[in-house]
């Protein structure tokens, strides 16, 4: 129990986190201050952020004329949400180590 606990705090954290990076970089990018690199908003998404950083682009308008954030945040999203229902049909023998 203490496991699920402990995944479901990290995901509110990193989602949290990916909210806050949108808003951050658009208040940048309206100041016309140095920017939240792309590849650090697509890592924090990888790394199971992708429904902050999904909020985040279109709670704050930003990031949604690219195509890359329009469609890859949704991709990240769609290929996490695979490997979670893969993750919990599989085997107990194949999550042993």
């Amino acid at each position: 129990m203490k496991v699920i606990l402990f995944i479901a705090a990290y995901f509110i954290f990193v989602n949290l986190w990916a909210f806050c990076l949108m808003g951050i970089d658009k208040r940048k990018a309206i100041k016309g201050a140095f920017r939240i690199p792309e590849a650090t908003l697509f890592i924090v998404a990888i790394i199971g952020g992708s429904i902050g950083s999904i909020a985040g682009m279109y709670t704050f308008r930003h990031k949604t004329r690219h195509a890359t954030f329009v469609y890859g945040m949704p991709a990240i999203l769609i290929l996490q949400m695979i490997l979670l229902i893969a993750l919990w049909n599989a085997p107990v023998e194949f999550l042993t180590i």
